[in-house]
């Protein structure tokens, strides 16, 4: 159960940051996005790529630092991952992020939602890179599962926006309710896995 859980996570991951490069660095901007989303896309077209190819990066280099043995054992490795994770994905990702926040289609409560996600991404971040520094192994583990909750945040999204579609909701009424629901159950399951699981 456990090897088909992982298999899953990395499907899932693997699957929408293949999705993001193909759709922003193949297709038109804007392509297959919602219309009523289209010229926000077109209007910040900086913002979008940026954060797009910045939150990709991050998605998959962050599978990897959750392997024992390549922490363990390739400590280098691991170490440079992290800081690409950290520098590149997650400082470039969540500042994009927070900028875009300010447009997001949706109204002041999904503009809301995702500046508080852009936020957290950010602090989180910062607190592990933090508790590594300082030495603190388990506390920066802890923030980097915080923070990981976040990314998959990429992932959450694109699962409930077709499922709400199918299920035939409005968009612009569900919309907003998933800026928020695409991370919130995220961090609270990364929480109870964590204090739940044993350590490695």
């Amino acid at each position: 159960m456990r090897l088909m859980s992982k298999g899953l996570f990395f499907f899932l991951a693997f699957g929408v940051a293949g999705y993001a490069f193909f759709v922003y660095g193949v297709l038109p901007l804007g392509s297959l996005v919602h219309p009523d989303m289209k010229a926000n896309f077109l209007a910040h077209s900086t913002g979008i790529y940026t954060h797009a190819f910045a939150s990709s990066i991050a998605l998959i280099l962050g599978l990897f630092q959750f392997f024992p043995r390549l922490r363990q054992k390739y400590t280098a490795i691991h170490r440079w991952l992290g800081r690409t994770y950290l520098a590149v994905g997650v400082l470039v990702g969540g500042l994009s992020g927070l900028y875009l926040s300010q447009y997001a289609f949706g109204g002041p409560f999904a503009r809301l939602g995702f500046a508080v996600l852009a936020g957290l991404w950010l602090y989180t971040g910062f607190r592990a890179f933090l508790a590594i520094r300082r030495g603190r192994v388990d506390e920066h583990r802890q923030w980097m599962v915080r923070n990981y909750s976040l990314t998959f945040a990429a992932v959450t999204l694109r699962l409930y926006l077709p499922a709400s579609m199918a299920a035939g909701f409005e968009f612009a009424i569900v919309y907003p309710i998933i800026a928020w629901l695409c991370w919130v159950p995220n961090v609270v399951f990364a929480e109870w896995r964590y204090n739940t699981a044993p350590k490695t």
